[in-house]
């Protein structure tokens, strides 16, 4: 990493969760230290992930057990952005058949604005699936055959685990469109979208907020996207060697957290002597 002198301009942070927090449910080593020192610079934090398969509350809980405090409120889940797009999109009583798990089906149906439906669905949206069975595509195709529309929480191809990459939400996309040629409205990152959720949340500018993400291709390109300054991480799935694969240049690249992390106690320190 260049000089930290990059941090002083930093009002704000968003991070992704899975691959930068995160892999499963075992915490990144560096990320305790890196969150402590956002706030012991009076940086305000927020986190956006493509992840479709957990509530809001799940990621509270989920990030507690690891000794993270988050509100709530300051948590954008796919699922969550899908939802508003829909209801900015369709109107109340729209038939909609999901493809996802129960997260996903209750941003969708919880307040009864939409209805569930299978083959007469107006409406197909998907996101990642872990008990995901051959009826379910079967239904979705044909709905889609049939004239629905498609959403899709996001196009991430692989999901980061302890275990490896597994595939994700993006490969059920890949299955859907291979079997209709319809391709879905992505609704997650790379859509700048949830980034200025964030920014509202935090009431932070794009200029003086940090956008930090493990993949190039959603997080880094939604940054982008959204006109934030970018980190990549390299603890999830992408690589320096796909930034050139990509073409997508992030601002700055670290092997992990504890480089940004000696930035802003950096800030700080020089904070402390004026």
């Amino acid at each position: 990493m260049p000089s930290s002198d990059w941090a002083e301009a930093i009002t704000g942070c968003i991070f992704d969760m899975d691959g930068v927090i995160y892999r499963g449910d075992t915490l990144i080593p560096e990320v305790p230290a890196f969150l402590q020192a956002l706030d012991d610079a009076g940086i305000v934090w927020s986190m956006a992930t493509n992840n479709s398969t957990k509530t809001q509350r799940d990621y509270v809980e989920k990030v507690g057990r690891m000794g993270i405090v988050a509100p709530e409120t300051h948590i954008v889940t796919s699922a969550i952005a899908t939802a508003t797009y829909l209801r900015q999109t369709y109107p109340a009583g729209t038939t909609i058949y999901v493809v996802g798990m129960d997260a996903l089906k209750q941003a969708v149906f919880a307040d009864g604005f939409f209805q569930p439906a299978e083959h007469d669905a107006k409406v197909v949206v998907s996101g990642a699936d872990f008990d995901l069975r051959y009826d379910q595509l079967k239904v979705a195709c044909l709905a889609i055959r049939a004239g629905a529309d498609y959403v899709a929480t996001n196009g991430d191809r692989t999901f980061p685990t302890e275990d490896g990459l597994i595939p994700g939400s993006g490969a059920i996309v890949a299955a859907l469109v291979a079997a209709t040629d319809v391709q879905p409205v992505v609704i997650g990152k790379p859509s700048p979208v949830m980034i200025e959720s964030c920014l509202d949340i935090m009431g932070t500018t794009a200029a003086s907020t940090l956008m930090i993400g493990d993949r190039l291709d959603t997080d880094i390109l939604a940054g982008n996207n959204a006109g934030t300054p970018t980190l990549l991480v390299l603890t999830g799935v992408s690589t320096e060697a796909d930034i050139e694969t990509f073409g997508i240049q992030p601002t700055l690249v670290v092997p992990t957290l504890a480089e940004a992390t000696a930035a802003f106690q950096a800030r700080t320190a020089k904070a402390s002597k004026r």
